[in-house]
């Protein structure tokens, strides 16, 4: 029997093999990252794209069991995830688990969202399912989505409850290796934003699901830092230059894929005409924030891909 205040957590799921790509990360969360998948799942992998501060080589001095690839260049997010798949495959696993630097899984969120994928099966063709993440730095939890027009629809659920949605954040996304061999991994031309997106929308247009699992938690931060807004609860997220520029070229680039959903692009031209005032004249550096969007919607239309040229 446990003693009061005690829990009982799973002990790790063998068929999945975590996959949490870097850059830069800031090490103790990472550290927390890994400490609480490694209890979870049956391998881990840490791809690195081509950080060079040195407490990260003395996080890789100190780590134990954990495969660690460093990459001399960063070639992007969706490049390492596919490199993790790959290992994962090699190495007899039949799930992946993708996380973000500084994901932090519940100690219970790989075996109940392995259970939700069980028990949703092939009946339901379920692509993939994700946890509900919360925002570490101001708490506010994350809905999950189902794509409408003029605007989305945003679901949070309660316990017990698997959402189907449109679309699943890379972070938390636990994907059979088998969907993986039929739809293919993720899109590297896109180099980092949107690649979940994109590869939401392809699977669905195979007619396979995404489910938001409610039981399954994560803590998660989207965005360099949050701004404080009357009109947003929790404040808005807000990127860097580079970001904004990867974010505004591939939703256009999105805009000319047959998978992508025709409502969605609808209400995403809208968002997208926001984003561009708002991150230009509010949010500094505002200068910097217009040539990187601008930059980016122009190579978006040019049909440019891959990584942000350095000219």
């Amino acid at each position: 029997m446990n003693e009061k205040g005690s829990h009982a957590y799973p002990g790790p799921s063998r068929d999945v093999c975590a996959i949490v790509v870097t850059y830069n990360p800031d090490i103790t969360r990472l550290r927390a990252c890994v400490d609480a998948v490694r209890k979870q799942a049956g391998g881990l992998l840490i791809f690195d794209n081509a950080t060079t501060d040195p407490e990260f080589d003395r996080f890789v001095v100190g780590s134990q069991n954990e495969a660690i690839v460093r990459s001399p260049a960063n070639i992007g997010l969706a490049a390492a995830i596919n490199r993790g798949i790959r290992h994962a495959g090699r190495n007899g696993f039949s799930r992946v688990l993708v996380l973000d630097q500084d994901s932090i899984p519940a100690p219970d969120m790989v075996a109940t969202l392995c259970r939700a994928l069980d028990e949703l099966g092939y009946e339901r063709k379920a692509a993939a399912v994700g946890p509900q993440f919360q925002d570490t730095r101001n708490g506010v939890l994350a809905p999950f989505v189902r794509v409408g027009f003029p605007f989305n629809r945003k679901l949070y659920g309660g316990p017990g409850e698997r959402i189907q949605c449109d679309f699943l954040i890379s972070s938390g996304s636990l994907i059979p290796l088998r969907v993986l061999e039929e739809v293919g991994g993720m899109d590297e031309s896109l180099f980092i934003d949107n690649v979940d997106l994109e590869w939401s929308f392809r699977v669905r247009h195979r007619g396979y699901r995404l489910y938001g699992i409610c039981d399954a938690k994560m803590g998660h931060s989207i965005g360099d830092s949050v701004r404080p807004s009357r009109w947003v609860r929790g404040g808005r997220f807000v990127h860097g230059p580079v970001r904004l520029y990867y974010m505004m070229r591939n939703r256009v680039l999105l805009y000319g894929r047959k998978e992508t959903p025709a409502k969605w692009i609808a209400q995403d031209v809208l968002r997208l005409f926001g984003k561009l005032a708002r991150m230009s004249l509010l949010v500094a550096p505002r200068g910097r924030n217009l040539r990187a969007m601008c930059r980016g919607l122009w190579d978006g239309l040019r049909g440019r891909s891959g990584p942000m040229p350095a000219d």
